[in-house]
């Protein structure tokens, strides 16, 4: 029996390996993956204090610098971060969706920060490769939350 046994367990096994391989369901996380989660429900993001005066604003990573009047992400995509409702207005190719409200993963303003934005360069372009992790969980926050103008 120990050898027929033996026998069955190296038949199964390299079929088992093989799923594991072909299996789309199999394999690591995608760490970059998005999620529809508030990172930390008893704070309340404020858009014109945590992003407008934070996030959007740090030195070495300074969103408006090209996106308000006369910066060249602003020429280059019509995207205004300077306002709240310039904002929402989108820029040139994301009228609808530059934010979705209560949904991060359709909105464009966290694609473009991510690794593989859905078009055009990854964003900030010519800064350093990733806003921080922080300043993305408050975009990502906020929008989950609503994306009021708070």
């Amino acid at each position: 029996m120990i050898g027929a046994r033996g026998a069955w367990l190296l038949v199964v096994l390299p079929a088992v390996a093989c799923v594991d391989v072909l299996g789309p369901e199999v394999g690591p996380l995608d760490d970059n993956r998005c999620e529809i989660t508030d990172s930390a429900p008893a704070t309340t993001v404020s858009f014109a204090t945590d992003l407008l005066g934070g996030a959007l604003r740090r030195t070495d990573t300074d969103c408006l610098r090209c996106h308000t009047a006369g910066g060249t992400g602003l020429r280059d995509s019509g995207l205004d971060l300077g306002s709240y409702s310039a904002l929402r207005l989108g820029g040139n190719r994301s009228r609808q969706t530059i934010v979705v409200a209560g949904d991060p993963c359709a909105s464009v303003l966290v694609q473009k920060l991510g690794v593989a934005p859905p078009f055009g360069a990854r964003m900030p372009r010519n800064g350093p490769p990733y806003l921080p992790a922080s300043d993305v969980a408050l975009i990502t926050d906020w929008i989950v939350e609503g994306a009021h103008d708070n």
